[in-house]
């Protein structure tokens, strides 16, 4: 009984993740990077924008965050949106300029008024986390629609959470489920998680173990750790698979080793059912699907 109710436990939902990203940009030669510094010195704000990105990556240039700021600044100021989108980036972590969340907000509103669904997602989290801002779940809202609109998974993503939660929008399952499907059909294993259990709970969703198995299935070949967690819950369970202890315990390891505690707790306590042999092919399954990067996982 300790057993099942501990694996049971093991069972995680995602609801959103927040993530601020950039826009990055590779000079490929020489060449490459000695005429984008001569148009950047010029003042083509593309150029400044391209010399402040291979700083940023050290890719081309020394890796070198002041200069990448510099540049992105340079360019920013004269409207260039990519640059205006990553000078926000940097003044929200502190990378080569000092932290300050006012100026990132004011940086991503520029570039997200000019139609970048990167520095509108952005935006969003700013409002949703009250960086910069006065916390307001309507104002994330519609910042995260206007880039989800757009195709961006990660704001689709956010959009789903904030329908799922009732935060700046009325509560509701099925509109959670119809942004959470878009974004998880362009591969954001947080929404593949996400749709996985809402078609275990029948949230939203007709109640389907199979599909709740596929969307698992897809979230954890990424490394997704909720995600293996709640596959090795279905094999143990024999919900939408065969139940198979060994391969549970296989899944429980992994999430467990990408850093989910309820299923390394789920794994110890399912041990306690299996042989010596089992736990022992368990653990060179678990070794050969994290050797493969989650290609070669399920004999």
């Amino acid at each position: 009984m300790r057993t099942r109710s501990a694996i049971r436990a093991a069972a995680a939902i995602l609801l959103w993740s927040h993530i601020v990203s950039t826009v990055v940009f590779s000079l490929q030669n020489s060449a490459d990077i000695a005429t984008v510094m001569t148009a950047a010195e010029g003042g083509d704000p593309d150029a400044q924008f391209k010399l402040g990105a291979s700083y940023a990556e050290g890719d081309g240039m020394p890796q070198d965050d002041a200069e990448a700021a510099r540049w992105y600044q340079r360019a920013a100021e004269q409207g260039h949106a990519w640059a205006q989108t990553n000078l926000g980036f940097v003044y929200a972590f502190g990378r080569g300029v000092a932290q300050d969340d006012a100026e990132a907000v004011q940086w991503y509103r520029r570039a997200a008024e000019q139609g970048s669904a990167l520095a509108q997602v952005n935006l969003g989290l700013m409002y949703d986390d009250g960086h910069g801002v006065a916390e307001d779940d309507v104002e994330a809202v519609r910042w995260y629609r206007r880039a989800a609109q757009q195709g961006d998974a990660q704001a689709q993503n956010n959009l789903g959470g904030m329908y799922d939660e009732g935060r700046g929008v009325p509560q509701s399952d099925a509109e959670a489920a119809r942004w959470f499907r878009r974004a998880a059909e362009q591969g954001h294993a947080g929404a593949q998680s996400k749709l996985g259990s809402m078609y275990l709970m029948g949230t939203g969703l007709p109640q389907n173990d199979g599909e709740a198995v596929q969307w698992f299935r897809r979230a954890a070949r990424q490394g997704f750790a909720a995600a293996q967690g709640n596959l090795g819950v279905m094999y143990y369970e024999g919900r939408g698979v065969l139940k198979d202890s060994v391969l549970a315990h296989m899944w429980f390891n992994i999430a467990g080793a990408n850093g989910n505690d309820r299923a390394r707790t789920a794994r110890d306590a399912l041990e306690e059912d299996l042989t010596r042999a089992e736990i022992g092919r368990a653990t060179e399954l678990a070794r050969v699907c994290m050797a493969s990067e989650y290609e070669k996982c399920e004999p």
